[in-house]
């Protein structure tokens, strides 16, 4: 007889294919149900924070809802961190755990509900008869306001029996938010506005690829001769990357970022302007007309001059309707801008100073090796946190929005890289994938190592910025006269650890240490091993996006 852990494993199974996560006490029955009597792929990794990471790269990087599980107590306040970026990141997926008994809390129990309410998850708690349909409703809140969900079952319901699995609804789901009469008269507006402009430039974000956009969005552009350049979450979006500025905010080059602030009209689609994107207020100059497109209630930010509620696809179609009715041609801005100089990069030296490699040059010539073989051109880029996330996202390019990812930014997190890899190679089985960490970093999530190398091998590549620091720290207080010594980590094999969980780790030293990537690159994915490249650069050489940070804070 079916139990209430199997109502919920085949209930979620019809929405899902890939759950991770940790065994525990509180979860046993679920996993053996959803082992025993679905087709759900489960991926075990071997922290609880872990699983959470591993389901939000999952998402990211397929745009299908993801599943994550964890016991009760220790295994759930274990995922709270990763749990918080999710939240923050605005990424739909349902996290399965254990919970207290329905008689009270034990000695291990705390309010899990409460905990999760803290960081902005809902909770949906099954019982013996309504645990199909409480799967339904979570998977419903998760994809509806596109945010986790956790959804528990009391240690000593999960193996009730409760009958025949019951046929549970559909979820029902909002439709996009189409333009109102209101955002209609402000389309048309704007679209008089870039049919007039001399200097137009169209901005895209995650928002707008979710939606869909990219295709409604190129047209725009070629419409009005726009400039484009996405944010760090939106890069690749745009079809026509000729005419593409790249990232804005403190991970663009400068010559890039001065041409946007000379732009008459600015639109941005699906972005929400936080203060990097923004460049702390410079990126538009004040006489630039800023208009953001987005599904918040109001405008995100004070330099926005016109706001359009609306999804992004459908606001950028109506913008494509209205430009076909006026008697406009392109501005042919983009065609007298020399776009690939602007958007050219300073690719350091090989060592610097200090005697130890230059980050830049590191992350230009393993941008090169990246792009030089097939196999590495289809990748999935994914960040820790950290002051080394500038180099990635400076030198290393990605085809589209969902081929780059930043798990932790969002709430401001470290540790989080190594558990991303296996929730990025579930979802993108053909492509390889890269991870970029920090040593802090790459430390505090030091469980999940073996889960990246077991789940990603051969197509799995991870490199460490390793600079014996956290450098985040010592530039921004470090400058400012603090103690340095709680700034510092002891320098760290990674490379050793690596090898010890089956990896091919390389200390990189010198440019000349890069060829062993050389030689990876062009072995195909069955006869390489996951490679970790351990690279003891510099802590000199500051990216300019935390050079922005320092400006402001100081």
């Amino acid at each position: 007889m079916p139990t209430v852990s199997a109502h919920v494993a085949q209930t979620l199974a019809a929405h899902i294919d890939h759950v991770f996560g940790v065994m525990g006490n509180g979860n046993a029955y679920f996993l053996d149900a959803l082992e025993r009597s679905t087709d759900v792929h489960y991926t075990a990794v071997r922290h609880e924070a872990g699983g959470v990471v591993a389901a939000d790269a999952y998402h990211r990087a397929s745009g299908r809802l993801a599943a994550a599980t964890a016991t009760y107590g220790a295994g759930f306040t274990n995922t709270l961190t990763a749990l918080a970026e999710s939240v923050q990141a605005h990424v739909p997926l349902v996290l399965v755990v254990g919970d207290e008994p329905t008689s009270g809390p034990r000695p291990w129990d705390v309010d899990q509900i409460a905990l999760a309410s803290a960081v902005g998850a809902r909770t949906y708690t099954v019982g013996r008869a309504d645990a199909a349909a409480t799967t339904v409703i979570a998977i419903e809140h998760a994809l509806a306001y596109r945010v986790p969900t956790v959804l528990a079952i009391p240690y000593d319901v999960a193996k009730l029996e409760a009958g025949s699995v019951p046929a549970a609804p559909q979820p029902t789901l909002p439709a996009p938010i189409a333009p109102s009469p209101f955002a209609r008269a402000a389309i048309a507006d704007l679209a008089s506005a870039l049919a007039a402009a001399e200097r137009p430039v169209l901005i895209a974000g995650r928002g707008a690829w979710v939606s869909g956009a990219a295709a409604a969005l190129g047209r725009v552009a070629d419409a009005t001769g726009a400039v484009t350049a996405t944010t760090a979450l939106g890069r690749g979006i745009f079809p026509r990357s000729e005419f593409d500025l790249g990232v804005t905010g403190g991970f663009g080059a400068e010559g890039a970022m001065e041409l946007i602030a000379t732009a008459d009209v600015a639109v941005v689609f699906g972005a929400g302007l936080n203060q990097f994107t923004m460049r702390f207020g410079a990126l538009f100059a004040p006489g630039t007309r800023v208009v953001q497109v987005d599904i918040a209630p109001a405008a995100t930010h004070p330099h926005v001059g016109g706001f359009i509620r609306g999804d992004a696809r459908l606001v950028a179609e109506a913008l494509c309707d209205e430009l076909a009715t006026r008697d406009a041609a392109p501005s042919g801005w983009r065609e007298r801008v020399d776009i690939a100089a602007l958007r050219a990069r300073d690719g350091g030296d090989p060592l610097a100073p200090d005697g130890r490699l230059d980050p830049r040059s590191v992350a230009e010539r393993t941008g090169e090796l990246l792009e030089s073989a097939p196999s590495t051109r289809d990748r999935v880029v994914v960040t820790d946190g950290g002051h080394f996330l500038g180099w990635a996202n400076m030198y290393w390019s990605v085809a589209s929005p969902d081929r780059m990812m930043m798990v932790g930014t969002a709430y401001q997190s470290i540790g989080l890289g190594f558990p991303s890899v296996p929730g990025a190679a579930r979802a993108r089985p053909e492509a390889t994938i890269v991870l970029s960490t920090g040593d802090g970093g790459g430390l505090m999530a030091l469980s999940d190592l073996e889960s990246a190398v077991r789940v990603a091998a051969g197509r799995g590549l991870a490199v460490v910025w390793n600079d014996a620091a956290y450098g985040a720290e010592v530039n921004l207080y470090g400058v400012k006269g603090l103690a340095r010594e709680p700034m510092l980590i002891p320098e760290v094999d990674f490379a050793g650890l690596a090898s010890a969980v089956g990896a091919r780790g390389v200390v990189v030293r010198t440019l000349a240490d890069l060829d062993e990537l050389a030689r990876w690159v062009q072995v195909p994915a069955s006869d390489r091993p996951f490679l970790l490249l351990d690279c003891r650069i510099s802590g000199d050489v500051i990216a300019p996006y935390q050079e922005e940070i320092i400006r402001v804070n100081s």
